[in-house]
């Protein structure tokens, strides 16, 4: 399946509902510290509905603990690609920011160009939810893949 990454995410209904998707997918779940929150969280507990057993999830004191095995695909509005316009693999990683800043630009500079992707939206739009954004791209990810082992 997929690798998601959410570096440095604040809000634990976010994070419980990309459980929940991670655990319905067979997506494996990377969070990178700090977290705005304690994995132990009511909140994320109740967004996740108790899911989290059924997900593969670990942490990171920094994303360069993070040693991806496959392509890596980065989510910002400052991508020049739309999302759908990517060739997903099993296995590929894809990475998103945190829901008040995103993903530093020093980050996304390290890929290249054609990693970098974008939702698209209305022009003067900020952005998507954290969890819909996960949702649409893995979504997209699993259909290019035939929904793989999925029913």
């Amino acid at each position: 399946m997929f690798n998601i990454v959410l570096y440095q995410p604040e809000i634990p209904p976010n994070t419980g509902n990309i459980i929940r998707l991670c655990a319905n997918t067979g997506c494996y779940l990377h969070l990178i510290e700090p977290l705005g929150f304690k994995l132990e969280d009511k909140q994320l507990r109740r967004a996740g509905l108790d899911y989290h057993e059924w997900a593969d999830v670990k942490t990171y004191k920094t994303i360069d603990e993070l040693k991806p095995e496959q392509d890596v695909y980065a989510l910002s509005t400052k991508g020049k690609q739309h999302y759908h316009q990517a060739t997903f693999k099993a296995g590929d990683y894809l990475v998103f920011g945190p829901e008040t800043r995103g993903l530093p630009e020093g980050y996304l500079d390290s890929l290249d160009k054609d990693h970098v992707l974008r939702l698209p939206m209305l022009e003067h739009s900020r952005s998507l939810n954290l969890s819909n954004t996960v949702a649409i791209v893995v979504y997209e990810a699993l259909r290019q893949n035939q929904f793989s082992n999925l029913l």
